[in-house]
C-alpha cells in the first residue's frame, strides 16, 4: 500500500534512483545500524558507515567478525573491513567487499561533524516523542 503521494512505489523507478544516486545520496544509503549499547547512549538508530568506524559483521560467510573499516566504496556500495580477505586463484590475497546493511556499527569514529550529526538525529526523536 502506497503512503505518500509525493514518491513513487514503482519498482522500475527505486532501481534507477538507486543506481543512478550521486555521492553524498550513495553515503546515507551506505548506512548500518548501530549497536544496542550505542543506541542506548546516542538515541540513534542508525549512521552512514564511514571509514575508522568498528563494526561486526551479522550476515553471509563472515558473520560474527569484527574489524575496522578501511575503505568505503560508494561507487561500488560495499565497505572494506580488516582482515576480512581471500585469496585469488593466482594467489593475490584482496579484501572482500561488504554491504553496510550487513554490518552493525560497535564503536563509532567521532569528530564534530559526526557529533553534530547525532545530536541533530537525537533532537529530532526528542521533539516527535514529546508531541
Amino acid at each position: 500500500m502506497k503512503y505518500s503521494t509525493n514518491v513513487s512505489s514503482s519498482r522500475r523507478k527505486s532501481r534507477k534512483a538507486h543506481f543512478t544516486a550521486h555521492s553524498e545520496a550513495r553515503r546515507t544509503l551506505m548506512s548500518a545500524n548501530l549497536s544496542k549499547e550505542l543506541q542506548a547512549r546516542h538515541g540513534v538508530r542508525s549512521m552512514p558507515i564511514r571509514k575508522d568506524d568498528e563494526v561486526t559483521i551479522t550476515r553471509g560467510m563472515y558473520k560474527t567478525r569484527e574489524g575496522k573499516v578501511t575503505a568505503c566504496f560508494r561507487k561500488k556500495f560495499v565497505v572494506h573491513v580488516e582482515r576480512i580477505t581471500r585469496e585469488k586463484a593466482n594467489g593475490a590475497t584482496v579484501q572482500v567487499g561488504i554491504p553496510a546493511s550487513s554490518l552493525v556499527i560497535t564503536k563509532l569514529k567521532m569528530d564534530k561533524d559526526r557529533k553534530a550529526a547525532l545530536e541533530r538525529k537525537n533532537r529530532n526523536k526528542g521533539k516527535s516523542e514529546g508531541d
